[in-house]
């Protein structure tokens, strides 16, 4: 794109917010409900009627149920892989969303057709992870690329604006999904979300003009690219020095290998062999080239090779938040199916009987308390920054975005052993009303706030500018190695040895799952903290035009 096509949004920041940045914020709150819209009845959909036809057994329904959610998921946050090398490369980010926007809608149409039919139905969840993973790196950094160093003290707010759209979205979904799909079924249920996904292009599409667009590096392809530079630093020899690097990286192409053998295990199958290879290469990869990295100075300017290895700093940092995204991603698999066992407490005085009244059962009431996440996403995020940071940092405490993600992992663990315990009351015989389940809900969305709104920001800030919208795709990955672990875990304990063990420390499965994974979110959260204490902050933030 020529430089008079971004002339005139660029003109006008002059410290000031950009106008165009309310047809973005528009577009995401549509999209997200949209997403949130299907994704917090389908649990609930697939247990009482699509899988029907596959078992009557109730517990195997369930855990088929998850095994289809965190696929699902896991592909949602895969394919911004795709959508984020696209964009950079090919097509720019705004034609890579409104392209991706119209597969998300043809999947959503799937949905509302194919109530039934479990090939049609999955094809349709195919192409809504396809089509809202493309986009979902690609939309926060394109509002990013919005504000340059004039007014990138404005960023913060409209990241957090941003976030706080999506859980307005999330809120109202939540709240209503469940209602359509008792009252009107199906088709309704899964209809009226796809509407609300076209209404999001048709928000997004209307902005065109308005938008500042960083062009794509198709007509200028980049020789010290990260993947250039890191051949480079992993092919080049010094002589007496060996090639420890290289050995690494090969090390890790070979387990890859290893781990996609085991699609033909039956507890494993593609999707968390496939995931699983991918973690292996990321993570010996990147060890490897940082161990080689200074070969590549000399044959690539300093600057490229300090980004590389920012970039590579930035990927730990994200390896110590995958544990987080197994906590949090359960709250619509693991808790609803936790919340339908519980009866609803219609005589509290408090319980909003108007909403959610339990009639037909506690099915969509357990559907519904999720809405207590993005509700409280909103009352946190303003509280957050009007009340408790400046209250922080006038005492000498300062909540920088390392900090408050380490603490977030650590609630979110505190989370789960909360659910455990009511889990525990539950296996005991006793009765247990649904009001308890909002005690996990509020430190798991305080966890929530302190990571992923932060994440945002963090993200965008460490990314070199030509790795912007990659950047944003590998922190989304985060979520697919998050539910990659949860269904390792389920996996694993399908296992006559794993089950015979967890019937020795005397607790239910569900119980003992809770604490297992409240324990994998301490560990990590001390691992983030130890890491953070030695990370290098930076500031990518563009030169003002």
């Amino acid at each position: 794109m020529s430089q008079a096509a971004t002339a005139p949004a660029t003109a006008d920041s002059q410290g000031k917010m950009p106008r165009q940045i309310g047809f973005i914020i528009g577009n995401e709150a549509a999209e997200r409900f949209s997403f949130y819209g299907m994704r917090n009845i389908l649990t609930s959909f697939l247990v009482g009627t699509l899988l029907l036809a596959s078992t009557s057994d109730l517990a195997e329904r369930e855990h088929l149920a998850k095994e289809v959610f965190h696929s699902f998921m896991i592909g949602t946050y895969f394919f911004p892989l795709l959508g984020g090398w696209l964009a950079d490369r090919y097509f720019g980010k705004y034609n890579t969303v409104i392209w991706f926007s119209l597969i998300y809608c043809a999947g959503h149409a799937c949905l509302a057709m194919f109530e039934h039919s479990q090939a049609g139905f999955y094809t349709g969840l195919f192409l809504i992870a396809f089509g809202a993973g493309g986009i979902k790196p690609l939309v926060v950094s394109f509002c990013g690329d919005q504000f340059d160093q004039s007014n990138k003290h404005k960023a913060k707010l409209v990241f957090d604006a941003f976030y706080w759209t999506i859980n307005f979205g999330s809120l109202f979904a939540s709240l209503l999904m469940p209602i359509f799909l008792r009252e009107y079924g199906p088709s309704i249920a899964f209809g009226i979300p796809g509407a609300l996904m076209f209404l999001a292009t048709l928000i997004f599409w209307l902005g065109r003009n308005r938008y500042v667009r960083v062009p794509p590096t198709r007509d200028a392809p980049d020789p010290d690219s990260f993947f250039n530079v890191a051949r480079t630093a992993l092919s080049t020899r010094v002589a007496g020095q060996g090639n420890p690097g290289a050995i690494v990286a090969g090390l890790g192409v070979a387990l890859a290998v290893g781990a996609l053998a085991l699609t033909a295990v039956p507890a494993m199958g593609f999707v968390k062999s496939a995931c699983l290879a991918l973690g292996l290469l990321i993570g010996f990869g990147g060890y490897g080239i940082s161990l080689q990295l200074d070969r590549a100075r000399g044959k690539h300017p300093d600057a490229a090779v300090d980004g590389v290895r920012a970039v590579l700093r930035i990927l730990i940092v994200f390896a110590f938040v995958t544990p987080f995204w197994s906590l949090f991603d359960q709250k619509a698999s693991t808790w609803v199916l936790q919340g339908q066992k519980m009866f609803v407490p219609t005589d509290l005085w408090w319980w909003p009987t108007w909403l959610i009244s339990g009639e037909g059962g506690a099915r969509a009431a357990a559907s519904q308390m999720q809405a207590i996440n993005p509700l409280l996403v909103m009352l946190l995020i303003p509280f957050n920054n009007l009340l408790l940071y400046p209250a922080l940092r006038r005492i000498g405490l300062h909540p920088t975005p390392l900090r408050r993600m380490g603490f977030g992992i650590a609630i979110s663990g505190l989370s789960w052993i909360v659910a455990a315990v009511l889990q525990l009351y539950m296996d005991a015989g006793h009765p247990m009303s649904l009001a308890w389940q909002v005690l996990p809900y509020v430190l798991l969305t305080l966890g929530e706030v302190l990571v992923s709104a932060t994440a945002l920001e963090f993200a965008y800030s460490q990314a070199p500018h030509a790795m912007k919208g990659v950047i944003m795709a590998l922190w989304y990955l985060t979520s697919t190695f998050g539910n990659l672990w949860v269904m390792l875990t389920n996996a694993a304990v399908r296992n006559e040895a794993v089950t015979t063990h967890i019937a020795a420390t005397g607790l239910s499965e569900n119980a003992f799952l809770m604490f297992f994974f409240a324990g994998f979110a301490f560990v990590a959260a001390a691992a983030f903290a130890l890491y953070a204490r030695s990370y290098p902050m930076q500031d990518h933030y563009r030169q003002a035009a």
